[in-house]
């Protein structure tokens, strides 16, 4: 798996898995549970992650809506 988006908004990153969805590329968020246990700090952010072989195209999707991968 690779990582597409990483964020702490919740908003950005649902559109986000929308517009995977959209497109046909299925999305996982990872550090959910984490990000919710740690309380409102930021300090782990939720991954937006999808298969390696359709990293291109999420990242392609997810730029032509300006959505840019943060780290």
């Amino acid at each position: 798996m690779k990582e597409v988006l990483r964020t702490n908004d919740l908003v950005l990153l649902s559109y986000a898995t929308h517009i995977l969805a959209e497109a046909g590329i299925e999305a996982t968020v990872f550090d959910a549970h984490m990000s919710a246990v740690e309380g409102s700090i930021g300090a782990f952010p939720r991954r937006l992650m999808v298969a390696e072989e359709d990293a291109g195209r999420a990242l392609r999707e997810l730029g032509n809506v300006a959505i840019t991968t943060q780290r």
